[in-house]
């Protein structure tokens, strides 16, 4: 689409304006060893302001996903939006394709920005990151957000028929759709109600920008997530930790919600809100940044059904 008019570039570029007008720049962090992370990350770190690590999923990038909170967040925090590894503008030479490796990684980033202690959020693959940084450092890791994020699942319930997909081929398929068609399964899967149908161009222009590149490196990123994946060999995170799940999620069923809460036991808060998707921080956004505020300003919510059918529930 050289020379051409591209609707997905020009909202990024938006994007971009938006995540500089909330007081976010654009960095590269050269780790060494054939490994660089791009981050956004404030352009001024106030010491007064805990720091927090927002981490995206597969998908639209690291923007699209993350730029109605931000603007919120910066207000109080000092916020950190990198670009995993294989994504926008991070990459690596080296083997690894573990979630442990990319948290491995960011910590790093962070460390070179000097940030010596953090919260962090991840939504859906970026959880899985969240929770391994958890997990390898909790004595820098304060809080966790996992929004939509199945990292109890196992490589057998694929087999047993939990998830939409029957092998992780298929899986990287659909989250890195080279087709029309697969965007489209990616778009139903991910949202509780029906997108518009887009022209073929638009979706063309979509996948032109955001999914042809390190596509045999992100099928890779899948593969690894499910290999030999049990819950007995999942590390048990300490940090208090906030659960949020769209109780129609299609990718991750809202099973896993539950499983992750009861594994985590004591130090897990789970917040389901109805009539969302796995997108729920782009169907429901006000009531995720409601939630991230109240757990993050150690204002834990009471969750009640309320009578307009947009709700929250915790588990048990």
């Amino acid at each position: 689409m050289a020379n051409c008019f591209s609707f997905t570039s020009s909202v990024d570029r938006c994007y971009q304006c938006s995540f500089n007008h909330a007081g976010l720049k654009s960095t590269t962090t050269d780790l060494g060893e054939g490994t660089v992370i791009h981050c956004w990350a404030p352009k001024k770190h106030e010491d007064a302001k805990p720091a927090i690590l927002l981490i995206h999923g597969f998908g639209a990038n690291a923007m699209w996903q993350w730029d109605y909170f931000i603007g919120s967040l910066a207000r109080r925090f000092n916020v950190y939006v990198p670009d995993l590894i294989f994504f926008g503008q991070s990459y690596t030479t080296q083997p690894e394709r573990t979630e442990a490796f990319q948290a491995q990684c960011l910590m790093k980033m962070m460390q070179v920005s000097g940030v010596q202690r953090m919260s962090v959020a991840g939504i859906s693959y970026g959880g899985f990151v969240a929770y391994s940084m958890a997990a390898q450092f909790p004595e820098v890791v304060e809080k966790v957000v996992l929004c939509c994020t199945g990292v109890c699942l196992e490589e057998k319930d694929v087999d047993e028929g939990l998830f939409q997909v029957h092998s992780a081929e298929e899986a990287a398929s659909i989250l890195c759709p080279q087709t029309p068609e697969k965007l489209k399964q990616l778009m139903k899967l991910s949202f509780r109600k029906p997108v518009a149908p887009l022209p073929s161009c638009f979706l063309n222009d979509f996948i032109h920008v955001m999914c042809t590149e390190n596509v045999e490196q992100k099928t890779q990123l899948v593969e690894a997530l499910l290999k030999d994946r049990k819950l007995a060999n999942l590390p048990k995170i300490t940090q208090t930790t906030l659960i949020i799940w769209g109780d129609q999620d299609e990718v991750f069923p809202v099973e896993l919600a539950h499983r992750l809460k009861r594994f985590i036991d004591g130090n897990a808060q789970l917040v389901i809100i109805k009539n969302a998707g796995h997108a729920v921080t782009l169907e429901k956004p006000k009531k995720v940044l409601k939630h991230f505020k109240e757990f993050l300003n150690n204002q834990i919510p009471k969750l009640e059904s309320n009578l307009n059918g947009d709700a929250e529930s915790a588990d048990g």
